[in-house]
């Protein structure tokens, strides 16, 4: 259970508990199903169906789904491009899938009594691991040995490589962390102020009002982070792949 602050309300970190919704144990391994793992199911389920919705029947003039579904394809797209080059084009699957997971998990984190997945480090790791794992495994597959030498800068002195060569590789190393530090800690910081200054509000009274409209106007705020956060991570990403493919 968790703890209750001195106003008697909620704790503001109550809202990040993982609960058990359906309990499972398969070879002594507790691999139940949780609050987490549903929203996270929601979250696949439902870019699959803006997609189906949005490319179901074409038209000159889009209706509202293939709209949208043409922005977040165009958007994935440019963004590809522009980063990577036409060469990156066949990372678009992974990219697309990318953005629109963690941008459905931060919106839908965004309701009311749900659950942001992505405000859990293990969620947000896991990710960054995957694409440090995969960005690395293409490296070498393009480069081979040569992937080594993205780790020595262009126009430095070899006089300078030992101190060089050990800052790049901690550098290439703290990647995986600080994509996964970033996610989390953005979105677990905009939900627990927003909890705070909402707890304010039946506390105060007549005075809520002042914390009301702030709590507001910081939810406009927290939607247009979870936008930027899904948009940080996915550039990002298509940054290390341009780095694989091109060595600096």
């Amino acid at each position: 259970m968790a703890s209750k602050d001195g106003a008697g309300g909620h704790s503001p970190l109550e809202q990040f508990e993982i609960r058990e919704l359906m309990p499972l144990d398969v070879g002594g391994y507790d691999i139940a199903f949780t609050n987490s793992a549903l929203m996270m199911v929601i979250a696949c389920a439902l870019t699959v169906l803006l997609m189906t919705l949005g490319g179901r029947k074409f038209r000159l003039v889009p209706g509202r789904f293939q709209a949208l579904a043409e922005m977040c394809y165009e958007f994935c797209a440019n963004l590809l491009r522009d980063t990577v080059g036409n060469e990156g084009r066949r990372y678009f699957p992974f990219i697309f899938t990318l953005f629109m997971f963690i941008l459905f998990g931060n919106m839908l984190g965004m309701i009311p009594y749900s659950f942001t997945f992505t405000s859990h480090i293990i969620v947000t790791f896991v990710m960054a691991m995957v694409v440090f794992v995969g960005v690395t495994v293409l490296g070498f597959v393009k480069h081979g040995i040569r992937f080594f030498g993205f780790f020595v800068p262009p126009g430095v002195s070899v006089v300078l490589w030992p101190l060089m060569i050990p800052i790049e590789i901690i550098s290439y190393l703290s990647r995986p962390i600080s994509l996964a530090v970033r996610l989390f800690a953005n979105m677990t910081a905009g939900h627990t102020m927003l909890k705070v200054f909402a707890g304010f509000v039946p506390a105060l009274g007549a005075a809520g009002i002042f914390p009301l409209a702030f709590a507001t106007a910081l939810t406009g705020l927290e939607v247009l982070i979870a936008f930027l956060q899904a948009y940080v991570f996915t550039v990002l990403t298509c940054l290390y792949i341009s780095d694989a493919l091109h060595l600096h």
